[in-house]
């Protein structure tokens, strides 16, 4: 059974970056790929980035284009999602998540993600 954790949350200034790591186990990381998500208070799970078990990412939330990038390392079993300029609206918990694609180059994001991990606690203040 695959397992995901989310680390790397925690308070950050409006403008600030933070890193997120996402550590799989008990799955063939370099056939899944890994999204994205968060979820703010009061508001629905929201799909961010995905990147794709050959490094495609693809963005699914304008408004951190620019500003968040993700990437992976399959050697660690780990996918990063970087987050610069950050603003009080990113402020949510970010969860990630493994779809597997028999090693595709494409991913995407969906409520039927395969493996999700518990997310971490990101809060940026103005």
């Amino acid at each position: 059974e695959g397992q995901l954790v989310e680390s790397g949350g925690g308070l950050a200034q409006a403008g600030g970056s933070l890193r997120l790591s996402c550590v799989a186990s008990g799955l063939t990381f370099d056939e899944y790929a890994i999204g994205w998500f968060r979820q703010a208070p009061g508001k629905e799970r929201e799909g961010v980035l995905c990147i794709s078990a050959s490094d495609d990412s693809t963005y699914f939330l304008d408004s951190v284009k620019g500003r968040f990038t993700v990437s992976r390392d399959n050697a660690k079993n780990t996918v990063y999602l970087q987050m610069n300029s950050l603003k009080p609206e990113d402020t949510a918990v970010y969860y990630c998540a493994a779809l597997w694609t028999f090693g595709n180059s494409w991913c995407t994001l969906s409520r039927g993600m395969d493996f999700w991990g518990k997310g971490t606690l990101v809060t940026v203040s103005s």
